[in-house]
């Protein structure tokens, strides 16, 4: 083991510049990785069914969506408050995450414009038109003073994992669409690999581009695949032939693939079918129909260790708690269970979308409830969707009002302080780690 100071002495020659290069036995680049010493103490890799970082400690996101996906292709909501500001609302209660939209869009104009990125004053405009667009992105530059004309889509992300990273807020990208819009319809053109607006070689190569990108973000330390699956009902050739567990394992592996190529470090989570409501046949290890094979940890060599799966429900109609823990349960939660003999693959598993109306009590009822005793129950990480007050743009309306946002409309304050209070602090104190 290398002396403190001789570490010490080493690693500021490196950061200063002192010794242009340097070769590590493996040993000792594991001792004095910088990575493994500071937060996020990375990277993450899952252990059955935790996730943990270089220290041995168990990480679980409890965590919020933020939005990024949609016409404008920046986070929302940055026409009324900083990215500063946001962020540390997010850490006021506790949350340690954020799972971050974006669209594949922004990688594809990227490439079609010879690496070069859009501006977000063109972005603006070209969203919101050319009066409400220099309109809101006025706005949006009096809030963040630090952005100018020059500023890019991007650079908006780098600030905000930048921010994350400065507040010990762990960041998960996830692809939510392919063409820049709200999600999500069974008819939008983006539901399955193959769709209108769903191109199987962009959608890998963005997953890349995205990965790679973030390699310049310590607080990244996750990726999704895609959001909600779903079944193309605006093409049923597609929806005959190819919507199935087949066709969805031989997508994923190239979008693991993808990632893990471009940046190994990664933890990457795997979503279902019918909007990612269930994963059931990769826990229990059952054959991939219309096809015979079945979930295989040698089809990701080198990496299985950095696969995570992730389910959303919107059961807000349940009025029976135990009948929810048990859908929660056959979904897809049965995979953090090793006990259970139909739990053939274990994994760590998430809720990465849960999420009700925010204006009056719906906090206090079956679904709301239930969902915060489950999770706490199983120590299971969370993305309750969504912490937006109001969208630039949603399904062609402009300044869309959330109803079901954490925050209010202009991003300022709690929407539902009682909830805060009442239910949302409690589900962080109960789950949250690392």
């Amino acid at each position: 083991m290398m002396s403190s100071g001789l570490r010490f002495t080493l690693v500021s020659l490196l950061a200063l510049g002192g010794i242009s290069s340097f070769s590590w036995a493996s040993p000792l680049k594991v001792d004095i990785d910088a990575r493994a010493d500071s937060w996020p103490y990375g990277p993450l890799v899952t252990s059955g069914r935790d996730m943990k970082n270089a220290r041995g400690d168990n990480v679980v996101y409890a965590g919020t969506n933020w939005p990024g996906h949609g016409e404008v292709m920046i986070p929302d909501g940055l026409q009324y408050q900083s990215i500063e500001s946001i962020v540390s609302k997010i850490k006021s209660v506790g949350m340690n995450a954020i799972r971050l939209t974006y669209a594949i869009q922004m990688i594809d104009e990227i490439y079609s414009n010879n690496g070069k990125d859009t501006t977000v004053k063109d972005s603006f405009t070209k969203a919101l038109g050319q009066t409400n667009g220099p309109k809101v992105y006025s706005q949006f530059l009096a809030k963040n003073p630090s952005f100018n004309d020059s500023t890019t889509r991007l650079q908006v992300f780098d600030a905000v994992a930048a921010e994350c990273a400065k507040q010990k807020v762990f960041v998960h990208l996830d692809n939510h669409m392919s063409k820049a819009a709200w999600c999500c319809s069974t008819n939008d053109g983006n539901s399955w690999f193959g769709d209108r607006d769903f191109n199987v070689e962009n959608w890998t190569r963005g997953l890349s581009y995205m990965a790679n990108h973030g390699k310049d973000w310590p607080a990244l330390t996750s990726m999704s695949l895609r959001n909600e699956l779903r079944k193309p009902d605006s093409n049923p050739t597609l929806s005959g032939q190819s919507y199935n567990w087949r066709d969805w394992y031989t997508n994923i592996k190239k979008g693991t693939s993808a990632i893990n190529s471009a940046n190994p470090d990664l933890l990457i989570f795997l979503s279902g079918l019918d909007f990612d409501t269930y994963v059931t046949p990769v826990v229990q290890g059952t054959a991939f129909t219309p096809g015979s094979a079945k979930f295989s940890t040698a089809d990701f060599e080198g990496y299985a260790n950095k696969l995570v799966l992730e389910i959303h429900n919107y059961q807000n109609s349940a009025n029976n708690c135990n009948n929810l823990k048990n859908s929660l349960y056959n979904s897809g939660f049965q995979a953090l269970h090793a006990d259970d003999s139909k739990a053939v693959n274990v994994f760590p598993v998430l809720l990465t979308e849960f999420g009700f109306d925010m204006t009056g009590n719906a906090w206090r009822g079956t679904y709301a409830t239930c969902i915060a005793e489950y999770l706490a129950e199983q120590k299971a990480g969370w993305f309750i969707w969504v912490i937006s007050g109001s969208y630039y743009i949603r399904s062609g309306r402009q300044d869309f009002e959330e109803t079901w946002g954490l925050l209010k409309h202009d991003w300022s304050d709690w929407r539902s302080p009682a909830y805060v209070e009442g239910g949302l602090k409690p589900l962080v104190k109960a789950t949250a780690q690392g």
